[in-house]
């Protein structure tokens, strides 16, 4: 069974992808699907002076749950069984970290929509991930 890596981020790109991915499921059958959401580290030495460390963990968590979802919504509604992350970290490293660890055998993602140009300055987690993930990538728009 396809074992499928999901970044979702909360925004209406990670539910066309979840759309995408729950129309896959119908057609192809079932795969083992793991949702994924990545939270910015809180770097700043400021914020760690006066806020403890399970407490920055308690605020990724919640944001991540948060993040999530609408993805859950729609795959529980779907009858899709899934399995659900949150990670901290830089977030193109990270979902290439966990794919690599999980052996996954594709990841489907959203991207943004930018404009040629706009990717050129500004570059993407999406084009990111394609081009170091080791394993397909599909982008969905």
């Amino acid at each position: 069974m396809p074992k499928l890596l999901v970044p979702v981020d909360g925004s209406t790109n990670s539910d066309r992808v979840i759309d995408h991915l729950i129309g896959a499921l119908a057609a192809e059958g079932p795969m083992e699907v793991h949702l994924l959401n990545v939270q910015i580290p809180v770097d700043s030495g400021h914020a760690r002076m006066f806020v403890s460390a399970e407490d920055v963990e308690a605020y990724h968590r919640e944001e991540g749950l948060q993040a999530l979802k609408s993805a859950r919504g729609k795959l529980d509604a779907a009858g899709v069984k899934y399995h659900w992350h949150v990670a901290v970290g830089h977030i193109a490293d990270t979902i290439i970290r966990f794919a690599q660890e999980h052996a996954v055998s594709g990841i489907v993602m959203g991207t943004q929509g930018r404009s040629a140009l706009s990717h050129l300055l500004l570059g993407s987690v999406a084009s990111d991930v394609s081009g170091r993930a080791g394993v397909p990538v599909t982008l969905i728009k």
